[in-house]
């Protein structure tokens, strides 16, 4: 058991009734939640620049956006998987699409378009998450239904120009991708190895001496990551529960801990009027179609999304 001081979380916004799949059958969750009759399940928060938190709702394929004050609204249906999502710094909100390969969504329209489907005719195995760089190079996970057993997820990078790099190809689930805040670093949740894979970026932008990190334990790994302005990496852990701060020696600096029998998949930390990360962090929970909320000890690193004018 990893030992931390415990931060509590609190209710932010639950999806409305009238949102809510209640009954309905779900290819995704037949695969993916044991066949459970789910009538959400909620991932990919991004919050845009007029302080609107986005979030996807997988087996429906749809994507909410939910005011600053926690009203929902549907910003679009179509029919994927929508899993990650990040807003780049022109606006565009970008999706790592578990059936479809990775998607744009123009949010004044409300359509969603492809951006990539596939890599040289073979299509990807089930896109999970992804970050952006801040010289518009996209990294996404490519996870499908890879594990101990199949240790064969990969890790793209999509240059800002246009060509697709395969950066790791052996990673047992890769899901929750992110860089640290010079870019030099590349952590990746592990999910089925529970753990974190930490890859230097060498001059040549590739990967070496990839490493494990962080282990971490119980029946579901770690799922979605980002950083907080003080290089400590944050990972949402669903099995226990939990969010795990971590410094950039490995040692575990707090834990957030959600209510029993929570689920908490993915997070992103909200932001001031001015633009900067503040240090409330937001964090799906999907096991109830929630968002949670904590004060985190530090701010989180402002994204690309609100760096860089758009």
């Amino acid at each position: 058991m990893i030992s931390a001081p415990i931060i509590p979380t609190e209710p932010f916004s639950s999806m409305p009734a009238q949102f809510r799949r209640v009954g309905e059958h779900s290819e995704w969750a037949d695969a993916n939640r044991g066949g459970a009759a789910i009538d959400s399940f909620l991932e990919g928060p991004s919050f845009d620049r007029a302080g609107n938190l986005y979030v996807v709702d997988i087996p429906f394929g749809r994507i909410f956006r939910i005011s600053p004050v926690g009203d929902w609204a549907l910003a679009a249906e179509y029919c994927g998987w929508p899993n990650g999502l990040r807003i780049a710094s022109d606006g565009r909100i970008l999706i790592a699409d578990y059936r479809l390969g990775l998607m744009q969504l123009d949010p004044a329209k409300g359509e969603v378009s492809a951006v990539l489907s596939h890599r040289n005719t073979e299509g990807f195995r089930g896109l999970n998450d992804l970050t952006i760089a801040s010289n518009g190079d996209i990294l996404f996970t490519d996870q499908g239904q890879t594990g101990l057993h199949d240790p064969t997820g990969r890790v793209y990078r999509l240059r800002a120009g246009g060509p697709l790099e395969l950066l790791l190809s052996n990673v047992p689930s890769p899901n929750g991708i992110v860089l640290d805040a010079e870019e030099k670093v590349l952590f990746v949740a592990a999910t089925r190895g529970n753990c974190i894979w930490r890859g230097p970026l060498m001059p040549d932008d590739t990967l070496s001496k990839v490493g494990n990190f962080f282990q971490l334990y119980g029946p579901t790994g770690p799922d979605g990551l980002t950083m907080d302005s003080a290089g400590n990496l944050v990972i949402a852990h669903p099995g226990s529960g939990s969010v795990w701060l971590i410094d950039p020696q490995g040692e575990p600096v707090a834990r957030v801990k959600g209510p029993a029998g929570c689920f908490i998949t993915n997070l992103a930390y909200g932001y001031d009027a001015d633009g900067q990360a503040n240090d409330w962090l937001y964090l799906t929970e999907s096991n109830n179609g929630a968002i949670l909320r904590a004060k985190m000890p530090v701010r989180g690193r402002t994204l690309v999304s609100h760096r860089q004018a758009g």
